[in-house]
C-alpha cells in the first residue's frame, strides 16, 4: 500500500444541512462563463468552480452541465456558433441556466471592442484597429444587453436563469481586494478621446458603478427578476480571510492572478451552492455530506483503442473530520490503479494522511489499460473519519477500425502544402489573425523530444500575430477565440474515415511567455484539447526553443462529408514583437471504409516488402516502434500498402 502526507489543512467552510427530497424528474444546471468557470487540464493546476460543482449536488436529482469556455466573454460566447448555440440545444425546460462573465469583457479595459475597432478604423488607424479585442463590453451597455439576452432566451426555453457576478482576481491593496480585482475598472478605465483619435485613461467617482461589471449583473438581476448569486463579494470574503499570502499559495494557480487552484475552485463551487440553498434554489438537492468530497462524481475514461494506457485525476478533500489526525484510504476495483504523481507506482489502493482535521484537496491519478474489448463498470472509493464515498469508473475498449489507410501530413518545413495517402479529402491550412513569417528552425540550439525523429536544425513553419508591428498585445492570460491556425480533413462522399490519431510538433521562440492550447473538433461542435505527450499544460508554461509533441488519439468516425479540424489557439504574456509560435509534422491518421462497411479496396498484399515504418500515437511517423500499441505500415514492391496492429512489450 502506497502511503503520503498531506499536511496543511483549510479554514472550515461548512455548507449547513439539507434532507434530501426526491423529485419528479432529473434537472440539469446549465453553467456558462469562461475559465474561471470551465473544464481545465487534469495535467495543469488550474481548475474551474464549474468543473468542481457537480460534487455539491445529489446526482439521482441534478446535473451539472458545465460549459464555461476559456477565454469567453459575455459577447463572444453568445456570438460564436460552438457555444450559446450549442447550450441552447441542452437545455428543457424546468432546467437552470448560471451565468457567469466580466473577466474577458474586460479586455478593451471598459470600452467595447466593436466600438472602439470602428474608431480606430475611422480615424485611419489600422494597426491599432487590427490589435483590438473585439470581446471587450461596455459594462454599462453592451455586457447589460447580452445578459438580457441569455436571460430571455433561456426563460423562452422552459429553464429558469441565475445571474452570478464574477470572482475576483488576485489583486490586493493592503489586506484587501483592489477594486479592479473585483471588477470594477471605475478608478481607471479607457474612454475615446475625439481631439486625438486615442485611447485615454479616465475614471469616475466612487459613487458611480458605471464601469462596475457586478453592479450591471445586479441591475439586470433587478430589472428582469432574476436570482443572483454574489461571487464577487463571496470570493472577496474567502480570499480576505485567507489573506494575500495563502491566497496566492493555496487558492490561486502560480501562473496568474485570476485562475483558481483546485481548492480554490473547490471552495468557490462549495459557497455557491451554499449561496443557492441559502436562497431556497435547488435547496433540497445541495449535499448535506460535504465533508467528503471526490471531484468528478464520475470518472469516465471514455472510449480508447486496445492497448492504450489513459490517466485522470480525481481530487479528494475532506473537511472538518472527528479526528485531528488520520488516514484516507482510496481504493479501486476491476484494473483501475491509483497514484499520487502521474509517473509514480500505480496500485489498486492508496493512503494519505491528514492533519488538522482536514484533507486539502489532494490530487490522485487513476490509470486504466485498454485490453479487454467492451465497457468497463469499476469504482473509486474513499474512506476518511467513519465516512465512505465511492464514485463510478467507465470506460470503452475498440479495436483500431480497418478499412484503407488514409494518411494527411503538413511537413511544414519549406510550405503549407500538405502530402494525402489513401481516400479522404485534406482542407488546406489556414490563418485567423495570425501569419507566416518565415521557415526556419525556432534556434540554433532547439531541443526536440529524445524519440522524436527530428533533430536540431529542422526547419519549422514560424507563426507571427497578424498585425503591422507583429506585437502580441501583452495582456492575455487565455486563448483568444478569433486567434488560431488551422488544419484538416473531410469525409469523401460514400465513405466513412475513422480518425484514430491526430500529433505535430509545437514550440514558442525567442521567449518563455509563448502559450497554446490544441484542439480537435468535428465540424460546429466544440473542440477537445490535445495534450503534450509529455505532461506540460502548454496553456500554463512552455519553454523556449523547446518542441512539444502534442497529440490525441481520437475515436471520431467522420460520415461522409464531415470534417474534423485541429485549431491552434496562440497567445503571449507579455508584450513582446517578433515572438513565434513554431507548428512541424501535424498528422491526421486513421482509416476509411464503405457506407456499408466494406473495404474501398483490396488490401491483401502477396508482394515483397521494401519498407516498414512505425505510426506512433501521436500519428507522427518512425523508423523504430515504442512501447505499447504500434500501427506497423509496410511498402510491398509493388506500391500497394498494409497495415497492422502490434504489441510491443
Amino acid at each position: 500500500m502506497f502511503k503520503s502526507n498531506v499536511k496543511k489543512g483549510i479554514c472550515g467552510l461548512l455548507l449547513a444541512a439539507a434532507t434530501l427530497q426526491s423529485v419528479d424528474a432529473q434537472i440539469t444546471v446549465h453553467t456558462i462563463g469562461d475559465s474561471t468557470m470551465a473544464d481545465q487540464s487534469e495535467t495543469g493546476e488550474i481548475r474551474g468552480w464549474g468543473q468542481m460543482f457537480q460534487q455539491f449536488f445529489n446526482a439521482n436529482q441534478v446535473v451539472v452541465n458545465n460549459r464555461g469556455k476559456s477565454g469567453a466573454s459575455s459577447k463572444s460566447f453568445y456570438l460564436e456558433s460552438p457555444y450559446w448555440a450549442t447550450v441552447r440545444n441542452q437545455i428543457k425546460p424546468g432546467d437552470y441556466v448560471i451565468i457567469q462573465f466580466a473577466h474577458n469583457d474586460e479586455k478593451s479595459n471598459g470600452m467595447d471592442g466593436d466600438e472602439l475597432k470602428a474608431l480606430y478604423t475611422a480615424a485611419g488607424k489600422t494597426a491599432e484597429a487590427a490589435a483590438t479585442d473585439y470581446r471587450g463590453t461596455t459594462a454599462y451597455g453592451t455586457y447589460k444587453e447580452y445578459l438580457r439576452k441569455y436571460v430571455n432566451e433561456t426563460r423562452e426555453l422552459g429553464a429558469i436563469p441565475i445571474l452570478a457576478t464574477a470572482i475576483c482576481r488576485n489583486y490586493w491593496t493592503g489586506s484587501s481586494i483592489r477594486l479592479n480585482g473585483q471588477h470594477n475598472l471605475g478608478d481607471s478605465f479607457d474612454s475615446w478621446d475625439e481631439a486625438t483619435s486615442s485611447v485615454v485613461k479616465s475614471s469616475v467617482p466612487a459613487n458611480d458603478f458605471s464601469y462596475s461589471y457586478p453592479h450591471s449583473t445586479k441591475e439586470i438581476a433587478n430589472e428582469l427578476s432574476v436570482p443572483v448569486i454574489d461571487l464577487t463579494n463571496i470570493t472577496k470574503s474567502l480570499y480576505e480571510s485567507y489573506g494575500q499570502t495563502n491566497s496566492s499559495s493555496l487558492l490561486f494557480t502560480t501562473s496568474d492572478s485570476t485562475h483558481p487552484s483546485a481548492l480554490g475552485a473547490t471552495l468557490i463551487a462549495r459557497l455557491c451552492a451554499q449561496e443557492m440553498k441559502n436562497q431556497g434554489i435547488l435547496a433540497d438537492a445541495i449535499q448535506s455530506d460535504a465533508d467528503l468530497l471526490i471531484n468528478p462524481t464520475l470518472l469516465d475514461f471514455e472510449t480508447a483503442y486496445t492497448g492504450q494506457t489513459a490517466v485522470k485525476t480525481i481530487t479528494v478533500s475532506a473537511f472538518d473530520l472527528s479526528e485531528e489526525r488520520g488516514v484516507v484510504r482510496v481504493s479501486a476495483t476491476n484494473g483501475v490503479e491509483l497514484s499520487l504523481t502521474r509517473d509514480g507506482q500505480f496500485t489498486s489502493e492508496l493512503e494519505i494522511d491528514y492533519e488538522d482535521n482536514n484533507l486539502s484537496c489532494a490530487t490522485i491519478y487513476a490509470q486504466y489499460k485498454f485490453v479487454n474489448v467492451g465497457a468497463l463498470s469499476a469504482s473509486i472509493i474513499v474512506t476518511a473519519g467513519g465516512k465512505t464515498k465511492a464514485i463510478d469508473v467507465t470506460a470503452n475498449c475498440v479495436e483500431v477500425a480497418s478499412g484503407t489507410e488514409v494518411i494527411l501530413t503538413w511537413a511544414l518545413n519549406k510550405d503549407a502544402e500538405y502530402e494525402l495517402s489513401g481516400p479522404a479529402t485534406p482542407l488546406a491550412q489556414s490563418w485567423n489573425e495570425m501569419i507566416v513569417q518565415r521557415y526556419a528552425a525556432p534556434n540554433t540550439n532547439t531541443i526536440w523530444p529524445e524519440d522524436a525523429p527530428f533533430q536540431n536544425g529542422e526547419i519549422t513553419q514560424r507563426n507571427l500575430i497578424d498585425n503591422e508591428t507583429g506585437e502580441w498585445p501583452g495582456s492575455e492570460i487565455d486563448e483568444v477565440s478569433t486567434r488560431f491556425i488551422q488544419f484538416g480533413i473531410s469525409a469523401n462522399d460514400g465513405t466513412v474515415l475513422n480518425v484514430d490519431s491526430i500529433g505535430m510538433y509545437v514550440c514558442g521562440a525567442g521567449g518563455n511567455g509563448m502559450r497554446c492550447r490544441v484542439y480537435y473538433m468535428v465540424d460546429g461542435e466544440e473542440g477537445t484539447v490535445m495534450a503534450a505527450a509529455d505532461g506540460t499544460n502548454l496553456s500554463a508554461t512552455m519553454t523556449s526553443n523547446k518542441m512539444y509533441e502534442v497529440s490525441a488519439r481520437p475515436v471520431v468516425a467522420l460520415q461522409p462529408g464531415q470534417s474534423l479540424y485541429v485549431r491552434v489557439y496562440p497567445w503571449y504574456t507579455s508584450k513582446s514583437t517578433g515572438k513565434t509560435i513554431c507548428l512541424s509534422h501535424v498528422t491526421i491518421h486513421g482509416f476509411a471504409s464503405a457506407v456499408d462497411g466494406t473495404s474501398i479496396q483490396d488490401t491483401t498484399i502477396k508482394h515483397e516488402i521494401v519498407k516498414e515504418e512505425y505510426i506512433l500515437s501521436s500519428g507522427l511517423i518512425s523508423s523504430e516502434p515504442r512501447k505499447g500499441v504500434n500501427l506497423v505500415r509496410k511498402t510491398f514492391s509493388d506500391g500497394s500498402v498494409k497495415t497492422e496492429k502490434i504489441m510491443v512489450e
